[in-house]
């Protein structure tokens, strides 16, 4: 039998020959032929699982649980078929079957999926930010709506740990923060300019060079981001602000194709894929501490921003959830209504929101 892919790299059922699977099961068993895609590489925390979970043990799930089908994967990592910014696109299209979809890229279409950006400082663990966005997308219409209009079905939501400052000098109050050029990515902008301090847009190839070169004064960035750039050796003083670990999208597989698959490779790619999610949860726990760890090993100063400059920063930050529940309210989008959900399932997780964002709403 046959799956019908509308793109080149889709895959397609055949009955294979059992010496083609090592000619353990004496009755012919069917290849499912799939890509799994990624615009970064698998260094990186929410996508080496796609590798290591979901490709690593779907043969082996499969054949535990006496399936017929094995998957004869194609893997397509470090944006050998698309760009980062078209994760979202390639997996909607067909380009890949199934992969990671940034959702930090697409704040028009998918913009519940980005909704612990205008709430920040309030999670503590990888755990919260990653359960509350999982429960969201299990219980919630609106959250489910999203993946459907853009023909993907989604399993696990990916994301990082906290941002904190990297600078050239020591930051001792907010107050130190005013007028500092930081370099980084859009999305903290709506976060440092409250304080005072002015974004620098850039990627994270061009970080060292523009703290090094005085284009920035640092920057805001999660410290697993940090690390691997060696931005510390540049920017030598890290405030440990704690904004709170954030969701930004996922792993999702295309649904023309998954909902071709048979039963239970639907079942084993499902569980896999929420599997996904808490071993990057895992990941980023430990690279986290090995990280600070080496920073203090290799020279840089770490400190902890004080609770009360911590409370001020977020109280600092305006109406920055209202702002964006009406901008969503305006096309359609009942963020109003998920804000306040959302704001009681972090809390059942556990956090301690510094603020309720969904107080004035």
């Amino acid at each position: 039998m046959k799956l019908n892919r509308r793109q080149a790299v889709a895959g397609m059922i055949s009955l294979t020959a059992p010496a083609l699977l090592g000619a353990r099961p004496a009755f012919a068993q069917e290849t499912i032929n799939l890509t799994m895609s990624s615009s970064h590489p698998t260094t990186i925390a929410w996508v080496g699982p796609l590798k290591t979970v979901v490709v690593d043990r779907s043969n082996q799930l499969l054949e535990e649980r006496g399936s017929n089908y094995r998957i004869n994967w194609t893997e397509a990592f470090g944006g050998s078929l698309y760009g980062f910014q078209d994760t979202l696109e390639a997996v909607t299209q067909n380009l890949t079957d199934m992969g990671w979809i940034g959702s930090l890229w697409e704040p028009s279409t998918l913009p519940l999926q980005n909704i612990q950006f205008p709430t920040p400082f309030t999670t503590q663990t990888v755990e919260q930010a990653f359960n509350s966005m999982n429960r969201l997308n299990d219980e919630e219409e609106a959250f489910k709506a999203e993946w459907a209009a853009q023909n993907i079905s989604y399993f696990g939501c990916c994301g990082s740990d906290s941002y904190h400052l990297f600078t050239k000098r020591p930051i001792e109050s907010l107050a130190d923060l005013e007028g500092l050029k930081l370099v980084g990515v859009p999305t903290i902008a709506p976060w440092i300019e409250p304080v005072g301090a002015t974004l620098v847009t850039s990627g994270l190839p061009q970080m060292y060079g523009q703290i090094q070169t005085g284009v920035g004064d640092g920057t805001m960035i999660i410290g697993t981001g940090a690390y691997p750039l060696k931005l510390h050796e540049v920017a030598p003083y890290i405030t440990k602000v704690d904004t709170g670990p954030i969701s930004f999208g996922g792993f999702g597989i295309n649904s023309d194709v998954y909902n071709a698959l048979p039963e239970d490779v639907q079942q084993v790619l499902a569980e896999l894929g929420r599997e996904y999610s808490h071993e990057n949860a895992r990941l980023i726990k430990e690279r986290e501490a090995v990280f600070f760890e080496n920073f203090a090993n290799e020279g840089a100063t770490i400190s902890d921003m004080p609770q009360e400059q911590r409370m001020e920063w977020a109280d600092r930050l305006g109406d920055l959830a209202k702002v964006w529940v009406e901008e969503q309210e305006a096309r359609g989008v009942p963020a109003r209504a998920m804000l306040k959900r959302y704001m009681e399932v972090v809390q059942e997780e556990g956090a301690e929101p510094l603020r309720d964002w969904a107080a004035d709403v």
